[in-house]
Formats: C-alpha cells, structure tokens, sequence
C-alpha cells in the first residue's frame, strides 16, 4: 500500500500530490492521450486498486471524481467507460469549434486537409447565396477531440468580402477562430440535418461509412456582404445541438 506523505506546514513546504490525485491524474493523462479512447472500457475498480496498490475504497473516489468531470461514464454491472464526446453547442450562437472541445476536457488539434484560392464555380455561388464573386477560399478541416475525429469543416470563404483571407496562415488557427476574430458579422443562418456518412466523411471522422451524421451548415453576413458558408459534419452519436431562448412578446 503507498502512504500519502505528509505536508510539512512548519517548515513551510508546498503540498506534494496525494495519491488520490497522482492516481486521478494518471487516468485522465491516459484518456486525454487518446490511449484510452471514448467508449473504451476501463479495468475494474478492483483491478486498478491492485495495478496503483490502494485500497478499493480510495480507486471508488477516484473513478467518482472522474465521473463528475464527464471523462468517465460508469454503468451499473457493466463497468465504467471513457466518455463519449457530447457537443452542446447553442443553434443561434457562433461558437470556435476548438473552444467547444475544450468544454469538454479534450484537448483539441486541428488538420487542414484541403486549402484552395479560385474562381467560384455555379455550386460555390449557390453556396454563399451570390450571384457572382471573383473568387473563393476553399477549406476542409478536420478538427480532432483527443485522439478521435470529432467534426470536418468544410468552408468558403468570400474574397470579395474578406481579401485578407487569402493570405492567412490556417495552421496554428482555425478558420473559423480566425473569421471570429476579424470579421464582424451581422447576421447568420443556420440548417441543420441528418446524413448518413459516405466512405470518404467516415474515413476522415473515424466512423463507419454509413453512419449517422449530425450536418449544420452556416451562412454569414457582414455589412460588405456574404463572408463564409461552411458545412460542418459531426458523428452522430457523439452529438446534441441545444437552443436557448425566451419567449416574444
């Protein structure tokens, strides 16, 4: 059994950790590490106090702590499992992607898989509601939970209305973080749907093809006009779309 060691108050000196946090903090670096990814299921209590050699009763406080912050789910006769990923985001509210992933105490990590500066096609006009733009930037980005997929951004971006675009470095900010920061908008649109995930989405997201996705497709103004439409696909498993509002008159 390892003792916790005791603080010396006289002498002034800091806390050192008590087991109870060196073991909390132990499975926390493994889930965040994706080692241990959502879904997955997490030895038995009895396991664990033998794998930290704690009593049982110390490994239940752990795993109770856990499941308060949401990293852990425990179920009665089957166990305790790492979390799925729940997004709450706010249907009339333009939140960064990487700060909703944090919500949710995963680290975030974004991969931009495809960025284009051209000419607007016919599908790129319908896109943005305009009848002719001189050119558009084109981006997907995979945005990662952990170590799994947890939503792939697919954005135009109006030149016309936002030239600076074009000459943005995307791979330390996301472009949606980026417009957030720069471009004030006036007004927005949301769509909101239910797909099934080709081969290519479920490759990308770490999901079976064929599986149900949870798509929002947003379109923003500001006052110099249209600046973004983007399509965002989330597992569908994985997530909640939630409105606040009060009533009119």
């Amino acid at each position: 059994m390892i003792e916790q060691s005791p603080v010396d108050a006289a002498a002034g000196t800091a806390a050192e950790p008590t087991l109870n946090d060196r073991i909390r903090g132990e499975i926390e670096a493994r889930i965040l590490s994706g080692a241990w990814p959502p879904g997955y299921r997490i030895p038995f209590e009895v396991d664990l106090a033998a794998e930290y050699r704690c009593s049982r009763m110390t490994m239940n406080k752990v795993l109770v702590q856990l499941a308060r912050t949401g990293l852990i789910e425990r179920r009665k006769k089957s166990g305790s499992f790492v979390s799925q990923p729940k997004a709450q985001s706010a249907v009339l509210q333009i939140q960064d992607i990487a700060s909703e992933v944090r919500s949710l105490n995963l680290p975030h990590s974004h991969e931009i898989l495809v960025l284009a500066n051209r000419k607007a096609n016919a599908k790129d006009l319908l896109r943005l509601d305009v009848p002719k733009s001189p050119g558009v930037l084109s981006i997907l980005t995979l945005h990662r939970a952990g170590a799994g997929g947890f939503c792939l951004e697919d954005r135009l971006i109006s030149l016309s209305s936002v030239p600076t675009a074009a000459d943005a470095d995307f791979s330390c900010v996301t472009p949606g973080a980026w417009l957030l920061e720069r471009v004030p908008w006036s007004a927005a649109e949301h769509r909101i749907s239910a797909a099934v995930a080709d081969p290519h989405t479920a490759s990308q997201l770490g999901i079976a093809p064929g599986s149900a996705v949870l798509v929002v497709e947003r379109r923003t103004w500001s006052v110099q006009g249209p600046v973004t439409q983007v399509k965002l696909t989330y597992p569908g498993d994985r997530h909640a779309l939630v409105a606040r509002f009060t009533p009119t008159g």
